[in-house]
């Protein structure tokens, strides 16, 4: 029973086709990037095969370029055997497990549509799209928020008056399904952490964030209500003093419209350096500009202070694990972040960081510091598979 897995960004959408086995096997897998744009590109890799292919999509339209995708999509060979799609969801307020998409489901998130206008539009869009061109598919949403859960009531409380919280205002924390991973895979790998100790998981890409873990359960995310808390991304605030916002829209004029736009597209690692929200441009040119150096700069501050946030929640700490783009490729950034961590028994190799190494602490350090690819797909497979074999009544909470 093959599924279908979609994972809706801003601008791209990764998918990939599984067919169930012991644990899912990835039969094809790509990325329809730059969507929105003509420079609309789609690149896929068949299993079992390490060229990639690639097709230019010279829509400018974003709804064209997305029919381009399941159009391709529904004339691969695969597809026809084809009988579920899973979506990555970022929002998915209360519920801790995944859902089979159905009218009440999406009436929900549509309601919250304020909470996270960045994703579940698109994301909504894309599964609407599914239903239209596939109506005799069965779709399953898989929640970002889930993972945090089980996060304690304190690490979930926003300090404004209750009648907000009653109408859904706390902290959320997302990467989920990436945290999922991470945990499943750490576990793999044989680090005993993963289910009994103390871990901070940090995923660090374009949206960034870090996860405090106890004994395989979050207790605490650096992202809250929506995914524009924690520290600074690529083009992000992260936390932002809500006197700034006081400020601007009193002094500049700037409507909450305004605001969303500044605090999610034109801050972060962009804002400051004032040219690319991209770590490989900046590391380029931090040595002739300085606003580069301090964007970069800025961000593993905020993330050491993180990392140095979550040992103390965790009452100390056994393992760090460095995924996402950045957290996965950029061995100067990460060890700029570990650099004065070693109090907390982090203690980098250079030459395993250097090389990527799976694990690239020293072997004398009382941390583990690992760095682990994610794979989101594949957890929004195995939710899929296992939310299907359930009653369909009994997926609702």
């Amino acid at each position: 029973m093959p599924v279908l897995t979609l994972n809706a960004g801003s601008s791209s959408i990764r998918f990939a086709l599984y067919g169930q086995a012991a644990r899912p096997e990835r039969l094809l897998r790509g990325k329809l990037d730059r969507i929105g744009t003509a420079q609309a590109v789609l690149t896929v890799r068949d299993a079992g095969q390490g060229a990639e292919r690639v097709v230019d999509l010279h829509s400018p339209e974003r709804g064209a370029t997305l029919d381009s995708l399941l159009d391709w999509l529904a004339a691969q060979p695969q597809f026809a055997r084809v009988e579920a799609i899973g979506h990555r969801v970022v929002h998915g307020m209360q519920r801790s497990s995944p859902e089979r998409v159905s009218a009440e489901l999406l009436r929900d998130l549509r309601r919250i549509v304020p909470y996270d206008p960045e994703h579940l539009p698109w994301e909504l869009g894309l599964i609407e799209a599914c239903s239209s061109r596939f109506p005799h598919l069965p779709q399953v949403a898989c929640f970002d928020t889930a993972f945090h859960r089980s996060m304690p009531r304190v690490a979930s409380l926003l300090a404004i008056p209750r009648r907000f919280a009653a109408q859904g205002l706390q902290r959320y924390g997302f990467h989920g399904l990436s945290y999922t991973y991470l945990l499943r895979e750490l576990a793999r790998r044989g680090d005993s952490a993963a289910k009994h100790g103390r871990v901070i998981l940090a995923h660090l890409g374009n949206g960034a964030s870090l996860a405090a873990v106890r004994d395989g359960r979050s207790i605490d995310t650096s992202m809250g209500f929506t995914p524009a808390a924690g520290l600074p991304m690529s083009s992000r605030t992260g936390d932002l003093d809500p006197g700034v916002f006081c400020y601007l829209a009193q002094s500049q004029g700037l409507d909450s419209a305004a605001l969303q736009k500044m605090v999610n597209h034109e801050s972060g690692l962009l804002g400051v350096s004032e040219t690319s929200s991209d770590v490989r441009d900046l590391l380029a040119r931090e040595a002739e500009d300085v606003r580069a150096a301090e964007a970069l700069a800025l961000f593993c501050y905020h993330a050491r202070k993180w990392i140095g946030a979550f040992a103390a929640a965790l009452g100390g700490l056994d393992t760090l694990v460095f995924a996402g783009g950045i957290g996965e490729n950029s061995a100067p950034l990460r060890a700029r972040i570990c650099s004065g961590l070693e109090f907390l028994g982090i203690e980098l190799c250079a030459t395993r960081n250097a090389e990527g190494a799976g694990k690239i602490s020293r072997d004398s350090g009382r941390v583990a510091v690992r760095v682990i690819p994610t794979d989101e797909e594949s957890v929004i497979a195995d939710l899929t598979f296992e939310c299907l074999k359930q009653p369909q009544e009994a997926t609702h909470e």
